[in-house]
């Protein structure tokens, strides 16, 4: 009996030190199966399904169930004994009915005490064929966990009716529509904004974004474009404030610079006029210049101003229909995007918007948070009561669910199988038997009093038959 318990003992304290407790005899015995992997094994498979102290604890707990179970069993062995002495010295009547029941009991108590043992370790050492179940099958047991999950778990009838009877949608939407449920998620959205734009590398997304913007001006043709909006402008009498302010502006210059264009157009003279004609010619153009310019300022209805609006009218209709012209537009547009310093323009922009992102993500009261929470208040609002919308939105979360399990469900399922392929069959044994030891030892006994009462039932009915 000690040499029985003493086996089961083993496991707990240390199958690794122990050439007949864990998974076999030896090193090299049986046990040693498949389940156990003798070479190198990476340290994360260990550490991930290590024998804690907790662990140990609950051991302790199954230590004292396998005392009290092996104590049953040496009790009905001692029973056993006295009452076969008894009937063997003599005595009638309850010797053999109390005999029968303790053989039958230690039987029953053996026989559990085998199918226990059985589970985590050969019994005695010896290489009993289906023995050391766990160390031996353990990749076997997970594959066939992986595969229960995935067939059980993963359909996508079971996924699809599962989310579905959730009502995802009405839910969401309720707890949306709370205005501090708004809040939390405004604030947690803000919080992964500012973390993305953190991560980012300015030169990269500068990089991207100027490229993008580059490869999307010239693909575009501008010219079309740019002669509708001229001749919306020039129709709805748009660019007549420019023209003001071009006429007030030379006017004043004009004024400023009086002397600058007189001797201007002095020195274009030829160099054979007297001077003072030179002088007259001058002053004769700046005040026809000046008085030009005047009357363009001052009267809306000038014909320089007509003819600007036909010129602009023309342009506009040259610029969405003249190949010419439009080709023009285009080397001009490929000119200009071409200039480092405007490809420097386009690359800064990025900065400015991460940082007024950034500001706006941070303060409570900014425009942009404020618009956020609104707008997941009146999401969670319409969620709560449209029916269609809830619908909508549970479809598309059932249809991604079935997706990712019926694409992925091997990588799933492998999870489960490889993990359990790379616990320690040793480790693996010691931390189920403490979780389940417990439950185990009263098998042992309920095998004993069921092997008791069986035995004595089947003598007192071979006794009352006069067998």
């Amino acid at each position: 009996m000690e040499r029985i318990e003493g086996t089961g003992e083993d496991a707990a304290s240390g199958a690794a030190d122990n050439g007949t407790a864990g998974t076999g005899a030896g090193a090299g015995g049986p046990g040693r199966g498949p389940g156990r992997r003798s070479g190198a094994r990476p340290p994360s498979a260990l550490a991930s399904f290590a024998y804690t102290a907790a662990d140990e604890e609950k051991r302790r707990g199954v230590r004292r169930m396998k005392t009290t179970a092996t104590g049953l069993l040496l009790l009905v062995a001692l029973v056993y004994v006295l009452a076969t002495w008894a009937k063997n010295e003599g005595v009638d009547g309850w010797p053999g009915f109390v005999a029968a029941a303790a053989e039958a009991g230690m039987v029953g108590a053996l026989a559990d005490w085998f199918a226990v043992t059985a589970l985590f370790k050969r019994p005695l050492g010896l290489p009993i064929p289906h023995t050391a179940i766990i160390p031996t099958k353990k990749d076997q047991l997970g594959a066939s966990l992986g595969s229960f999950v995935g067939e059980n778990f993963l359909s996508g009838e079971v996924v699809r009716d599962r989310i579905h009877s959730l009502a995802i949608g009405g839910r969401l939407g309720s707890w949306l529509a709370e205005p501090a449920h708004a809040d939390r998620v405004t604030a947690e959205l803000s919080t992964a904004l500012r973390g993305a734009l953190t991560v980012l590398r300015d030169s990269d997304v500068q990089a991207v974004v100027g490229e993008a913007i580059t490869r999307r001006a010239n693909a575009a043709e501008v010219g079309p474009g740019l002669g509708k909006m001229l001749e919306k402008i020039v129709a709805d009498g748009g660019h007549r404030k420019v023209v003001d302010l071009v006429c007030v502006r030379a006017h004043d210059w004009l004024v400023e610079h009086g002397d600058s264009v007189m001797d201007a157009v002095q020195g274009g003279a030829p160099g054979w006029t007297p001077r003072f004609v030179d002088k007259r010619v001058g002053e004769r153009v700046y005040k026809e210049l000046l008085r030009f310019v005047t009357e363009m300022r001052d009267m809306p209805g000038h014909p320089a101003r007509s003819s600007i609006d036909t010129f602009l009218t023309d342009f506009a209709a040259d610029l969405q229909t003249d190949e010419e012209t439009r080709a023009r537009v285009e080397r001009l547009k490929s000119e200009i995007l071409g200039r480092g310093e405007v490809q420097d323009v386009i690359a800064s922009a990025w900065s400015s918007v991460r940082q007024m992102m950034i500001t706006a993500a941070e303060d409570e009261r900014s425009e942009l948070r404020l618009r956020a929470r609104a707008s997941l208040m009146s999401l969670g609002a319409r969620l709560a009561t449209d029916g269609r919308l809830q619908a909508k939105l549970e479809g598309w979360l059932e249809d991604a669910a079935v997706y990712v399990v019926t694409t992925y469900r091997a990588e799933i399922t492998s999870l489960i199988s490889d993990t359990v392929a790379g616990w320690d069959a040793d480790q693996t044994s010691k931390k189920i038997e403490a979780h389940i030891g417990r439950d185990l030892q009263f098998i042992r006994i309920n095998g004993t009093v069921v092997g008791a009462l069986a035995g004595l039932a089947i003598y007192a009915v071979s006794w009352a038959f006069g067998a």
